[in-house]
Parts: structure tokens; C-alpha cells; sequence
């Protein structure tokens, strides 16, 4: 990734679906590795996040997370506000991710409708060839979940479900969380070390 292009914000989503932890460590992993991130929240997001994390609004999210690096690397839209800089191709950005990614939310970029400046920065972000990384948690999924994550696909996103492994031996629920968190950043291209990496030494290998 050039320099340009690593100096950009990443435009991130929360939406209305299951995975909240998800989103908020990632969001988390992200300021902390120095990266600006175009932060939106939509209405369902915002209730997803009371319900799974008890964090009633963006303040309270700013203060998860840590204040000072929020400070220093969030700029946060409004989802309602369709002329915001992130609705536009000619605003530059490292990608976009979605987390966690609700069915009605990809269903929307699929179809292209724009209705949002979630959906409307997505397909900003396929139009210009950019990385769009979408982490829906639905489960099981229907026939039409699948021709649209398939429709996605093939227009150059990555569908990422939050689907933990189990190879890394997790004993706790933020081991697991991780690891989802871990392969979102590798898709953005940002240095993580969250969970070893297959075939890595690690300290019971005597490394």
C-alpha cells in the first residue's frame, strides 16, 4: 500500500447487526495502531451497542475506546448526512469496513440504493476499486443472504463473517473476538498481532 493511500482515513460502519464487541475492539485496534478512521454509527448500531456492551451513545464509545487517541484519530458523520466527505469518491480513504454488517445493510450496497451514508460511502468505496471488508454475524443464512453477499463478491468486496476459530486454543471471549478483529485488519492492511499466526512460534514452541 502506498503512502498516500496509508495516510487515509479508513471509513468504518456500525450497523444493527449481533457483534458489537466486534466493531468496538476494532475500532479500538485501529486508533491504536495510529490510523485516522471516518466513523459512522446508524441508528441500529447505536441500539446494538446499548444492548451487547451497554454503550449508550457515540460519547460513550469515544470513552471505550480511549479518549485521547479518539481525539486525535476519529472524525465521526452523522449516517443521515449524504453529503458528508466519506459520500464521495474524490475524498480519498485506505477502504471501508462494516462492523459489524447487518442483512438489511448488505442487502442495500448489493442493490446499490444509497439510502444512508453507510450505504452511500460502500458503494463509494466498490466505484473507486477501494477495499470494502463486510462483517455480518447472521446465522443460518438464506438463499437470498448468499446472492447477495455472492452479488458482492464479485463486485469486489471481501465478506468476512464473524466466524471465530478454535485452532489457537481461546479461553475467553475476548480471545475470540480477536480473532475475528485480527482478519479484518490483515484485510485492511494493518499490522495486527492479535492471535499467532498458523505455523508462527510461539513461547510453547520455546520461541
Amino acid at each position: 500500500m502506498s503512502e498516500t493511500i496509508r495516510s487515509a482515513p479508513i471509513v468504518m460502519a456500525f450497523t444493527g447487526a449481533s457483534g458489537a464487541p466486534y466493531g468496538v475492539r476494532l475500532l479500538e485496534q485501529l486508533i491504536a495502531a495510529g490510523r485516522d478512521v471516518s466513523l459512522i454509527v446508524s441508528s441500529h448500531g447505536l441500539r446494538l451497542l446499548k444492548t451487547e456492551t451497554d454503550i449508550g451513545d457515540v460519547a460513550g464509545l469515544r470513552t471505550a475506546v480511549g479518549t485521547t487517541p479518539w481525539d486525535k484519530h476519529v472524525t465521526v458523520f452523522d449516517d443521515a448526512d449524504r453529503g458528508a466527505a466519506p459520500a464521495s469518491g474524490s475524498a480519498k480513504s485506505a477502504g471501508m469496513v462494516i462492523c459489524p454488517c447487518s442483512m438489511g445493510t448488505l442487502a442495500s450496497i448489493a442493490a446499490g440504493t444509497s439510502r444512508s451514508l453507510v450505504e452511500r460511502a460502500a458503494d463509494v468505496t466498490l466505484k473507486e476499486r477501494r477495499p470494502l471488508v463486510l462483517v455480518p454475524r447472521e446465522t443460518p443464512l438464506s438463499a437470498i443472504h448468499l446472492e447477495n453477499m455472492l452479488r458482492l463478491t464479485r463486485a469486489g468486496a471481501v465478506v468476512l463473517p464473524a466466524a471465530p476459530a478454535f485452532y489457537h486454543r481461546p479461553t475467553t471471549i475476548a480471545q475470540l473476538v480477536d480473532f475475528v478483529v485480527a482478519r479484518v485488519l490483515d484485510q485492511l492492511s494493518v499490522e495486527q498481532s492479535l492471535v499467532p499466526r498458523w505455523g508462527a512460534a510461539t513461547s510453547a514452541d520455546g520461541a
